[in-house]
């Protein structure tokens, strides 16, 4: 008699309150989900949830084709540069003139080409940064492409120094090459072989 009050209460349990509750109304007895053994309930959903995705503006891709045609001018205008920056590291006042005339030419140009790349890499890299895909390897390409910025500038305030004074024009020469490989090494992490994005 005990034990068939026992197995009534525990099948009552079990099924809960009768079907005329309604729907999605809770009985006064345990679920049936609580009583399966083994099964966690509470477990989180494992499904990653999907990327969102990224439009890009039809000024993106112009301000990318600037910069991509832009940066092909960097290296050989550092070339240029170079070649010039030695005949006057090397020999002063006594250097040919075309190394006299095309320095300070050079150094506006690579000014300027560094301000309009400053600026439509900076907008394309503020327009995508929510796209998780290649996001840490442009931000390394911006933060490198400011430190060469920040070392052209630098060139550029010591390079009235640098007529006057052998250290002044050491300095002025380490700063100088020291950001062109910066922004060398940047540059070419961009392309195609060495790219991850």
């Amino acid at each position: 008699m005990v034990a068939a009050a026992a197995v009534a209460l525990l099948l009552a349990g079990v099924v809960g309150e009768p079907a005329a509750n309604g729907p999605g109304t809770r009985g006064s007895g345990p679920r049936i989900e609580a009583a399966r053994v083994g099964v966690d309930v509470t477990a989180p959903d494992t499904v990653k949830p999907r990327r969102r995705a990224v439009r890009l503006s039809e000024a993106y891709r112009t301000r990318l084709r600037i910069h991509q045609v832009a940066s092909y001018a960097m290296l050989p205008l550092f070339a240029a540069q170079y070649a010039a920056g030695s005949q006057l590291y090397k020999k002063g006042s006594a250097a040919p003139d075309w190394a006299q005339n095309s320095h300070g030419v050079l150094a506006a140009s690579v000014a300027g080409l560094f301000a309009v790349n400053t600026i439509t890499g900076g907008l394309n890299w503020w327009e995508t940064r929510r796209a998780e895909k290649g996001r840490t390897w442009r931000t390394v390409h911006a933060a490198m492409m400011l430190a060469a910025d920040a070392g052209f500038t630098a060139t550029g305030l010591l390079a009235e120094d640098a007529e006057e004074s052998g250290d002044d024009r050491r300095l002025h020469r380490t700063v100088a090459l020291t950001s062109i490989g910066v922004a060398t090494a940047s540059y070419l992490m961009m392309l195609k072989p060495l790219r991850r994005d």
